[in-house]
């Protein structure tokens, strides 16, 4: 969900709005979400690695296929992909009946249908305290990234771009694997360098999804990791992109552009093509891509892409992000994805697996004033993108209809509307639909409207519209949020012929990269640092005011004053993360013990490709990953209970009774440290720890302590938020704590 600085809100007397100015189309619409075509490629999932031998993995996978097929010929023209890095298995071309047959061999774990997704800075880094000029203790000895590799699936890159340029670097990391991968308009050996160390493209299950080959020439693609629609590049700058002096959009947002890792190096995995008027990807292509990139050595793996609502479950077989995840994770890479662009409604986040660090989009503290002047003189100022020449006056427009029928709002706006021709329109709209604002002003230059005015609730995302055409917009769970509004980035240009171009988009999609960068700065401070205490160190540290200390604000239907919901732990502070004092660490065994405690069934769980092995948790507890059917401590009602999966934060959604969890911590600070609990309760809520005072030595770096929780409210309540924070005096350890008392409602007849 996008949080935002305080916002005015709206008055019908005196319009206290802001307005935007809109004039490219590349808003935040590559944000990826699931179609659901028929499917007939499928993804064969056989568990874990027994060996090494990567040869032999694939020769086993054409064998397993030959058994169906009768033959190897047909199963070698039948093969899509075999995953060897994550997993074993492969995709592969299949008839509902073929795949139904192969789910039924020994040795195959689960037959997943394959699934298609659809595609949905200047300032930034300076706002996050990360200055390009004054360099903090931390970045200096970080080396801005200098040996950690990131890695991104997303729509390829513009290699030319000045942002990629390696001047300055020293040689690629000795542990690289990966490759440049040649193709349409893209030269491995030329175009890859010491900035961009690795470029593959994925596409072999979209075409045979499609059952042809791909036409880039229709589509304007590059059948290469050539970026067609800058999506990719602008991620890739934000996350490691070189400096570069005075650069702006048309003029707005004049500064130095940089990555937030800038000696960090570069990965592109592309896994989205521009196809049926969007961006399109294979799960079966994301999951090689994930294969691919584990295998090739990065550090972490930024996916900017995500599901339609509802989400699916993390052991779903459509969930090629989770899973896919979950390997990266299992062998120690960071993997941070986009929460999705579909809030601020509740429930709307996406990518919430435990194994994932989840990013929502917050704004910067940059405006674009702008102001526009009626017929009567009267002015108003707002935010706008418009670099055009003045209008002028120009007659404005109402589609005013009779109290009789339904009010017309800009989504209503079409062609055949002749009476906006030679005018200003101005239209009102309560939703937060992605589109709808440049789908009205599409409408209404194609109707020979000479500009359009959206009144709406505020916003601070400035949506785009076509060409210059004066568009005014009058404005009405992740893990962590981080700057995703208007982030101008190197995008690749409109004339191919050119190097560099530049454009402000917004979404979880650029707040991901930003994520990812300082993954990679911790990285390279702390090599040794697992997925989970990396997680964990962003989480606790974050800001939850806005780093100037004024408060953060929700956008939504109506705003408020956003809470863990919104922004997670908060907005994300490199500065502290780099030395949280303590941090909640997990392993692949905490992750299965979550899905067990989930209720899923052990077949559902061998579709992570896990096996029977004996191991505890970081609370110490012992258990298969064949989810245990009974309890042996029959004092610790809670010991499988989902609460008690590590995490840096609390959220207990039914409180019915008084219930206890259980957190462990690892110091991570001085060696010898004494932290005392501070707990801000939640309305209505009592929350106790046990012992309120930890005690760390050379002997003791390890400590659990016991959560309390109980209600005092009368009746079923909404979620209420508080924290839990340990202080040794310095260092400030923060655990967001969300509770909703339930009680049961039972019928007469009970």
């Amino acid at each position: 969900m996008k949080c935002s600085l305080q916002m005015k809100k709206h008055n019908t007397s005196l319009i206290h709005v802001l307005i935007y100015l809109l004039i490219s189309l590349l808003s935040e619409q590559y944000l990826l979400t699931s179609a659901d075509p028929k499917s007939n490629v499928y993804i064969i999932h056989m568990g874990k690695n027994q060996h090494e031998d990567l040869k032999l993995l694939k020769k086993t996978h054409h064998e397993v296929l030959t058994t169906v097929l009768g033959s190897k010929e047909e199963s070698v023209k039948s093969m899509v992909y075999s995953y060897k890095h994550g997993f074993s298995g492969f995709a592969a071309k299949l008839t509902k009946t073929q795949a139904q047959t192969i789910s039924e061999l020994p040795g195959v774990a689960q037959v997943i249908p394959n699934q298609l997704f659809k595609v949905q800075t200047t300032r930034s880094w300076d706002y996050l305290q990360l200055s390009s000029r004054y360099q903090t203790h931390y970045d200096q000895i970080s080396k801005l990234g200098d040996g950690a590799i990131i890695g991104l699936l997303d729509t390829g890159i513009w290699p030319e771009s000045e942002t990629f340029s390696d001047k300055g670097l020293g040689p690629i990391p000795s542990r690289w694997k990966g490759v440049c991968k040649s193709g349409e308009n893209f030269n491995g050996t030329k175009h890859c360098n010491k900035k961009l160390i690795g470029a593959r493209y994925f596409i072999k299950a979209l075409e045979a999804e499609f059952g042809k080959p791909f036409n880039s020439t229709e589509s304007g693609e590059f059948l290469s990791p050539r970026d067609s629609s800058g999506h990719g590049t602008h991620t890739s700058t934000i996350a490691a992109g070189s400096s570069m002096a005075n650069t702006s959009y048309n003029g707005l947002g004049t500064g130095t552009l940089r990555g937030g890792a800038t000696q960090a190096r570069i990965a592109m995995y592309k896994v989205c093509w521009s196809l049926l008027s969007g961006g399109i990807c294979a799960g079966a292509d994301i999951l090689k891509a994930f294969d691919e990139a584990i295998r090739d050595g990065v550090d972490v793996i930024s996916v900017s892409i995500a599901a339609d609502i509802p989400s699916f479950p993390e052991v779903d077989d459509r969930n090629a992000i989770a899973i896919g995840a979950f390997h990266a994770v299992a062998k120690g890479v960071v993997v941070v994805c986009s929460a999705g662009n579909a809030g601020p409604s509740p429930q709307t986040v996406q990518n919430a697996s435990p194994w994932i660090l989840t990013v929502g989009a917050s704004s910067v503290d940059r405006s674009f004033p702008t102001v526009v002047t009626l017929g009567n003189n009267w002015s108003t100022t707002g935010q706008a993108m418009f670099t055009g020449n003045k209008t002028g006056f120009i007659r404005l427009a109402y589609p005013e209809v009779s109290d009789l029928q339904y009010p017309r709002d800009c989504k209503s706006l079409r062609r055949n509307d002749t009476w906006v021709r030679g005018k200003v329109v101005l239209c009102f709209t309560s939703s937060f639909k992605e589109g709808y604002i440049e789908d009205s002003a599409y409408w209404v230059k194609k109707a020979g409207g000479l500009g359009l005015i959206v009144a709406q609730n505020p916003t601070r995302s400035l949506y785009s519209c076509d060409d210059d055409f004066p568009c005014v917009q009058l404005s009405y769970d992740p893990d962590i949020a981080a700057p995703g509004v208007n982030i101008l980035s190197a995008v690749s240009p409109s004339d191919p012929k050119k190097k560099n171009g530049f454009a402000f988009m917004s979404g979880t999609s650029m707040a991901t990269p930003h994520v990812s960068a300082i993954v990679a700065l911790l990285k390279s401070l702390h090599p040794d640092w697992s997925p989970a205490a990396i997680k964990s160190a962003i989480v606790t540290t974050a800001w939850n005011n806005d780093p100037s200390g004024e408060p953060i604000f929700a956008e939504g239907e109506t705003m408020k004053l956003a809470d863990p919901f919104d922004y997670g732990g908060g907005i994300i502070n490199f500065n502290s993360a780099v030395n949280p004092g303590l941090v909640y660490d997990m392993n692949t065994s905490d992750y299965l013990y979550y899905l067990c405690s989930m209720g899923y069934k052990s077949s559902a769980i061998t579709k992570l490709g896990q096996q029977i092995v004996i191991t505890p948790n970081s609370n110490n507890n012992y258990y298969n990953s064949l989810c245990p059917t009974n309890n042996n401590n029959k004092n610790n009602k809670n010991k499988n209970s989902i609460l008690n999966l590590n995490l840096p934060t609390i959220t207990i959604p039914s409180l019915r009774r008084r219930t206890s969890l259980r957190r462990r911590v690892t110091n991570v600070g001085p060696i010898n440290s004494v932290y005392k609990a501070i707990v801000n309760q939640p309305q209505g809520i009592k929350v106790s720890i046990r012992p309120r005072f930890m005690v760390f030595n050379s002997t003791t770096k390890n400590l659990s302590f016991k959560v309390t929780v109980s209600s005092s409210h009368k009746v079923t309540t909404g979620y209420y938020f508080g924290s839990l924070t340990w202080s040794d005096g310095v260092h400030l350890v923060t655990t967001p704590i969300s509770v909703r008392t339930e009680f049961r409602v039972f019928s007469i007849n009970n």
